[in-house]
C-alpha cells in the first residue's frame, strides 16, 4: 500500500519542524537516543542536521496477543504444535489495519511520504527529512564523524503520540553511525599449512558427510543481502556450469529503492555459491531479499520481506552489528519479532555470529552480533577445518576470529536453559549454537567476476548451514521447523550428529567438550543428522 501526504500537510508537519501534536502527551518506544560517542571511540558530534536532509525511516509496528504467540512458538520449536498459515497469523497476531492506519495518518500529518506498509503490517517505510523525524519523533538529529565517515543518529529517546503507544514499536533509520557489516575475509589463493587448504564449495558436503543426501530440488533458501546482485547472479550462473550443476532458479526481491552498490559482491556471492553447493546443486530456487544500504532501517525491511513472503524455508544472513546498537536503536524488539513470525511460519534463519571474536563491539568486553543473538534463529560459530585431501574430515578446532560468548542484551530461551550447557552465564542467551569452517586459511574458493578468491569467515559458516538444512528440508517433504529446540534436546546424548570441537579459543573464551561458547556444539554430520531427523517424531 502506498500512501502520499498532500502539500498542506508537508507545509504544516515538516518544513517548519511544528509536531503535529504540540501539547499532547507523548509515550516512549523501543528506539533510544544513540550513545554514538560511547559506543565508537574517537567519534566527533559536528551538530545538528539540517532539517531539510533527507531521512528514511521504517517504523515497527508491535504484535498483537504476544503471550499467546510465545506459546505457539515454543511449541512449534519442541514439536508439539505445527506452522501457521499467513491468514492464521494476520488474523491473530499481526498489528490490525486499524492499528496500520493511525501509524500511515501520523506520518502524513508530519510531513512524511512515499509511505509504503508491509504486507504483514510489521514495516511502514516513509522518506522524510530530520525535520519531519523531529515533528514525528520528538528527537534531533545530530551529526558525527565516525572513522572518517560522516554519520548522523538521533539524540533523544524516540517518541510518538501516546494514541500510538503499544502500536509504535521503534522506529529505525534516525541513526546511521551503526550500520550492519559483513562478516567475510578474502585472501589470495594459497596453501597455508599441511592439512589445513582452500576448498571449492562442492568439497564441502564430503567433508560434512552429506553427499549421500539427495539435492535440496524441493526446498527454497534465501539470502539477506545489499545492493546490485547482477554479477552476483552472473557469476552463480558461471559457478554452477563449472561445477557440473544445472543453472539455478534465482528470484531477486527488492526491499526498497533497488542500488547500485556493488561493494558486497565477494559476499552475496560466497552465500549463493556455498548454499548452491551444500544443497546438492538442486535448490527449486534460491531467492535474494535485497536491501538498498546496510542501514538498520533498510536490513529490517529485507529482512521482514523474507518473513512476509514465506516462500523460503531457510534464509541465510551473514550479517550482524554490535548488539548494544541494535539494543538502543530498537532493532532488538522489532527483528526479534519479525524472527519469531518467522518461527510461526516454520522458517529457519540461520545467521552468522561474527568475525570479531568474542569482542564484537570492540574493546575488552566479550559482547556478541545481533541478530546471531536472537533465540529465534540458529546462530552460526566458526572453526579451522583440517581435512585429509580435499573432501575426508580429519579434525576442527575453533576459529579464533569466531564470535561467540553471552549475550548481554538477550535472555537465555528455555531450550537452552534446560539443557544446562550455560555456565555461570545461564541467564543471558548463548551464542553460538553450531560451527563450521570459517577460517580463511581453510576456507573456500569463490568465483568472482572470473577470478578465484579464498574467502572464509562465519559467513562461510552459515551458508554452510543453509545449504545442509536445506537438503534436510527437502528430504523430509519441508515439514521440519527451526532446528534449536531438538539440537539442545537430543545432541548432548548423541554424540554421532555432529563433531565435538575441544580445542582453540575466540579471545574471552575456549573451546571445551560439549557446547562452548566458541563452537556450539560443533559441526554437523548432516547424513547422521538426517537419518535421526527422519526416525525422531519432534525433530
Amino acid at each position: 500500500m502506498r500512501l502520499q501526504n498532500s502539500t498542506l500537510l508537508l507545509l504544516i508537519g515538516g518544513a517548519f519542524g511544528i509536531p503535529a501534536h504540540a501539547g499532547g502527551s507523548w509515550s516512549a518506544t523501543g528506539t533510544l537516543a544513540h550513545p554514538v560517542q560511547q559506543l565508537i571511540a574517537g567519534a566527533h558530534d559536528n551538530g545538528e542536521v539540517a532539517g531539510g536532509e533527507l531521512v528514511r525511516v521504517a517504523v515497527s509496528l508491535a504484535l498483537r496477543n504476544k503471550p499467546q504467540l510465545e506459546s505457539l512458538t515454543a511449541g512449534i520449536q519442541s514439536g508439539q504444535s505445527q506452522p501457521i498459515s499467513d491468514a492464521q497469523f494476520m488474523a491473530q497476531y499481526a498489528p490490525t489495519t486499524a492499528q496500520v492506519q493511525q501509524v500511515v495518518s501520523h506520518l502524513q500529518q508530519n510531513g512524511f511520504r512515499n509511505i509504503v506498509v508491509a504486507p504483514n503490517n510489521l514495516l511502514i517505510t516513509a522518506d522524510g527529512s530530520a525535520a519531519t523525524a523531529y515533528s514525528a519523533f520528538q528527537t534531533k538529529l545530530h551529526r558525527y564523524n565516525v572513522n572518517g565517515r560522516q554519520a548522523f543518529a538521533n539524540t533523544a529517546d524516540v517518541k510518538v503520540p501516546s494514541s500510538l503507544s503499544g502500536i509504535v514499536l521503534a522506529v529505525h533509520g534516525l541513526q546511521n553511525a551503526h550500520q550492519f557489516h559483513t562478516a567475510f575475509h578474502a585472501q589470495a589463493v594459497s596453501k597455508a599449512s599441511t592439512g589445513v587448504i582452500a576448498h571449492k564449495p562442492a568439497d564441502f558436503p564430503s567433508i560434512y558427510n552429506a553427499a549421500s543426501l539427495p539435492a535440496a530440488k524441493n526446498s527454497v533458501a534465501g539470502i539477506i543481502a545489499e545492493g546490485n546482485l547482477n554479477q552476483t547472479v552472473l557469476d552463480l550462473n558461471n559457478y554452477a556450469k563449472s561445477a557440473g550443476f544445472a543453472a539455478p532458479s534465482v528470484a531477486i526481491v527488492n526491499a526498497g529503492s533497488p542500488s547500485s552498490d556493488t561493494s558486497g559482491i565477494v559476499e552475496w556471492n560466497l552465500d549463493s555459491q556455498t548454499i548452491l553447493a551444500a544443497s546438492g546443486g538442486g535448490l527449486k530456487q534460491l531467492q535474494f531479499y535485497v536491501a538498498p544500504s546496510m542501514n538498520n532501517s533498510d536490513i529490517a525491511a529485507a529482512i521482514n520481506a523474507a518473513v512476509s513472503a514465506n516462500s523460503a524455508k531457510v534464509i541465510n544472513v551473514s550479517l550482524g552489528e554490535c548488539e548494544l546498537s541494535a539494543l538502543y536503536s530498537g532493532m532488538t524488539a522489532s527483528v526479534d519479532q519479525m524472527l519469531q513470525a518467522a518461527i510461526a511460519h516454520g522458517q529457519t534463519f540461520s545467521v552468522s555470529s561474527g568475525d570479531s571474536g568474542s569482542y564484537e563491539c570492540g574493546g575488552g568486553t566479550a559482547y556478541q552480533s545481533y541478530p546471531a543473538v536472537s533465540p529465534y534463529v540458529v546462530a552460526v560459530g566458526g572453526t579451522t577445518l583440517t581435512t585429509t585431501g580435499a573432501t575426508a574430515y580429519s579434525s576442527e578446532k575453533a576459529w579464533s576470529g569466531g564470535g561467540g560468548g553471552p549475550s548481554a542484551t538477550e535472555a537465555a530461551p528455555s531450550w537452552q536453559t534446560s539443557a544446562g550447557v550455560l555456565g555461570t552465564s545461564k541467564t543471558r542467551r548463548g551464542v553460538p549454537d553450531i560451527a563450521f569452517d570459517a577460517d580463511p586459511s581453510s576456507g573456500e574458493l569463490v568465483l568472482v567476476q572470473g577470478s578465484t578468491y579464498q574467502v572464509g569467515g562465519t559467513s562461510l559458516a552459515a551458508p554452510l548451514f543453509t545449504g545442509f538444512w536445506t537438503r534436510i528440508q527437502s528430504a523430509n517433504g519441508n515439514k521440519l521447523v527451526s532446528p534449536n529446540t531438538a539440537i539442545y534436546k537430543y545432541f548432548k546424548a548423541n554424540a554421532s550428529l555432529y563433531h565435538d570441537v575441544g580445542s582453540g579459543s575466540n579471545g574471552a573464551f575456549k573451546a571445551a567438550t560439549g557446547w562452548d561458547y566458541t563452537t556450539g556444539w560443533g559441526s554437523l554430520n548432516v547424513a547422521n543428522l538426517n537419518a535421526f531427523v527422519a526416525k525422531t517424531a519432534g525433530f
